[in-house]
């Protein structure tokens, strides 16, 4: 629908790795992700957009509450996304009540404020990393959780979880913990497609053209997530060992409400 303007002019992102952009981009070059792609949608139907990403990577959900949420607020953000608690999923100690608490409370605290508030439930990972099949029911209580807080607080949800082709392999960096490129851009409709936005649509939920080259079987496939969890997750549980994390010593790639560059607003 071109010509139609959004009903929002200050967008501000909370979360963790996905939505700082790891996976879509580097951090030499610049990461870009979901968020940044939402926001050059917004922006596309209002030039006078102002963006602010406050998202680092590796944090938890009631740390992206305790450091996220004021600066947030003392944006006074018209549209905000929140999406945390996968890194609370792979902790050894997971507690969905505790992680959706601190969901609930950012829900609270902004839509409060007046705020039109989106997140998005998650996806199967057993689909993605056969080895985390152990973490599906995880899964499925957290995105319960998420649904009813969100019911409450009505918070727009982009069900992701629901459609196929969100466990493509194709939509996922190797690391198969953070969307690629495409996947990102997935998000990012998906999201818009939630908050009803200008121009978006169901397309996110359809397969992808060529269908998926098959995944090998037998002793194919067993070397195959020996090499992942050597290359991915052993360096994770080291990190997590030590007490460290990928966020450490991270500040929030955007603190300010900002205009987006004009070559950023070319395509979601």
């Amino acid at each position: 629908m071109p010509g139609v303007q959004v009903p929002f002019s200050r967008y501000v992102a909370l979360g963790d790795s996905q939505t700082e952009g790891v996976g879509d981009g580097d951090d030499l070059t610049g990461l870009r992700g979901w968020a940044d792609r939402l926001a050059a949608h917004l922006a596309r139907h209002n030039p006078g957009l102002r963006y602010a990403n406050l998202a680092v990577r590796g944090r938890l959900a009631g740390q992206v509450r305790a450091e996220q949420l004021a600066p947030a607020l003392a944006l006074r953000p018209d549209l905000a996304t929140v999406v945390a608690g996968v890194n609370d999923l792979l902790r050894p100690r997971f507690d969905a009540d505790e992680v959706a608490g601190h969901l609930d409370a950012m829900f609270a605290a902004l839509t409060a404020r007046g705020t039109r508030v989106a997140t998005l439930t998650f996806p199967d990972v057993a689909r993605i990393t056969p080895l985390a099949r152990p973490l599906g029911h995880r899964v499925t209580a957290l995105n319960h959780r998420i649904r009813e807080s969100a019911r409450r607080h009505g918070v727009a949800v982009a069900e992701t979880t629901r459609h196929a082709v969100v466990t493509d392999p194709r939509l996922w960096s190797a690391d198969r913990l953070h969307a690629g490129p495409l996947g990102h851009q997935r998000i990012a409709a998906a999201v818009a497609h939630a908050l009803d936005l200008p121009g978006s649509d169901d397309s996110w939920t359809h397969p992808l053209s060529a269908p998926a080259t098959p995944r090998p079987s037998g002793l194919r496939t067993c070397a195959a997530e020996l090499r992942w969890a050597a290359e991915f997750l052993g360096p994770w549980i080291a990190r997590r060992l030590h007490g460290r994390s990928s966020g450490d010593n991270r500040t929030a790639k955007r603190p300010h409400l900002t205009l987006l560059a004009a070559e950023r607003t070319q395509e979601t």
